[in-house]
């Protein structure tokens, strides 16, 4: 009783109308770090696939689409690697988990089966989390300490060095070639968050290979050299699809320091952390922002309401969404105007939620106003037109056998017009059949079936692998 009076009040506090039609088309992301979860090396096999499950569950419930999974959060392997141990948040000393489980494949999998995608979620250079840590004996790092550096009492690769950069392109290759994700992403660690007091001691790699540049512009063409290296990893790997997105601190550069910066007072992406994302953008070397406006609406340094405007403006021609932190907002009650000012710019093609394991406790209530109100309609993550724009062909022989509705399509070829998840639809009439319209969405499967219990004209499309939307197949009734 006390739940249904709790949903009850979010429905009718909202400032978005019941009746108000959500976004067909929007990224509705979750991220799931692994990092400092000691969840994972606690639990057994079967425990680590039921709470993954369970979180998944929950994540659908609540209208996400999108699932970015942390895979490398210390150049360690959540997945069976070859060029990097096993992660210690997974095991003990570079072990493979027994029970034997592979927990990228078994996301994917899982993921998939719920049609929703997973991006597979990298940190490029951070070795170690904390002073006391060291790699496994199974580490790079002790073979090649040379290509080290400790700041701060933690381990990085040397972002200078061309052999480390193609070690992470490895990494990447390796992932997309072997692992059917659906994006790789990176997020706000580049050059290590600064340090008050402390430089970065990159001097004799500066020495060898700054060719005298301002250290600051050399520092970031070492990670766009990176960034460049990734991208075309993937455009001439077999699976050249998959999708490249960057989360970056949420302020690019102050107003102070240039001109085309927000009117912020923050940490910079740009001076701090040597990430011109707006630069990688441009260049087409990736298909997605995701910056992390975690702040309050109208914070001091760094308000949400001045920030959303400014990344708007700066989506550079790739899709735009916005990082959402779950505590602050909820604490704040600031979900319905937050919501509301990202779907008010065109630019923006969506959001993600962090962490994922504060919606899947419901956190604040976040979990009930995303499932009765914000995302209570399913929605497809947008396509990717500079990837492919032609679709998957329509589906074919549409037919209902008892209350299971099915049909055909050609099976996948490894191909970008692969159908790979359907959309299905169901109206009240058939003259209603407007597929653009979200509240008529009822599921989206990998399955060539549906089970059609609630009477209707059910319609079926097909998604291809960056989510081009087929032609819709004729109307079924079902009785």
């Amino acid at each position: 009783m006390f739940r249904k009076l709790i949903l009850a009040i979010i429905c009718a506090c909202t400032i978005i109308p019941a009746q108000a039609r959500l976004p067909k088309r929007e990224f509705r992301g979750a991220w799931l770090h692994t990092v400092y979860q000691d969840q994972y090396l606690r639990n057994s096999t079967e425990r680590n696939k039921e709470y993954l499950r369970n979180q998944l569950d929950s994540l659908r419930t609540a209208g996400v689409n999108a699932v970015i999974f942390q895979v490398r959060p210390q150049a360690d392997a959540f997945y069976e690697s070859s060029l990097e141990p096993w992660s210690c948040y997974l095991t003990r000393n570079g072990a493979a988990p027994s029970p034997y489980w592979d927990p990228l494949q078994f996301m994917i999998d899982e993921c998939h089966a719920r049609g929703m995608e997973l991006h597979a979620w990298l940190n490029p250079y951070r070795v170690t989390a904390g002073a006391k840590q060291q790699p496994c004996a199974s580490h790079i790092y002790h073979k090649h300490p040379e290509r080290f550096l400790r700041y701060d009492g933690k381990l990085y690769f040397d972002p200078a060095l061309p052999e480390n950069r193609r070690h992470i392109e490895k990494v990447v290759e390796d992932i997309v070639e072997r692992y059917d994700v659906d994006g790789i992403h990176f997020d706000d660690y580049f050059y290590p968050y600064p340090v008050k007091g402390k430089e970065f001691p990159d001097d004799a790699s500066y020495k060898k290979y700054g060719g005298g540049q301002d250290r600051g512009d050399w520092r970031r063409a070492n990670v766009d050299k990176l960034i460049s290296g990734i991208h075309d990893v993937i455009a001439r790997s077999s699976r050249p699809w998959v999708r490249f997105g960057i989360s970056p601190f949420g302020i690019w550069r102050n107003e102070s320091s240039d001109p085309r910066g927000s009117k912020t007072s923050g940490l910079q992406n740009y001076d701090g952390l040597y990430a011109d994302v707006l630069l990688w953008a441009r260049n087409g070397w990736i298909d997605y922002l995701l910056p992390q406006l975690y702040w309050e609406l109208d914070h001091k340094a760094a308000g949400y309401r001045t920030l959303i405007h400014w990344w708007a403006r700066n989506a550079e021609g790739r899709h735009m969404y916005i990082g959402q932190d779950v505590g602050r907002t909820m604490k704040k009650n600031e979900l319905d105007e937050k919501l509301a000012l990202q779907r008010s710019h065109p630019e923006i093609q969506g959001m993600c939620w962090w962490p994922g394991y504060s919606v899947t406790r419901n956190e604040g209530g976040v979990a009930d106003s995303l499932a009765m109100v914000h995302q209570r309609s399913r929605a497809l993550v947008p396509s990717y037109p500079w990837i492919e724009s032609a679709g998957a062909p329509a589906v074919k022989g549409l037919k209902l056998d008892g209350e299971t509705l099915s049909w055909t399509a050609p099976a996948p070829q490894g191909a970008v017009s692969d159908a790979v998840r359907f959309v299905v639809y169901r109206f009240d009439e058939a003259d209603d059949c407007d597929i653009t319209d979200a509240s008529a969405i009822v599921e989206v499967t990998p399955r060539n079936h549906f089970l059609a219990v609630v009477p209707g004209y059910y319609v079926v499309t097909a998604l291809d692998r960056v989510n081009n939307e087929s032609a819709p197949s004729r109307a079924m009734r079902v009785k």
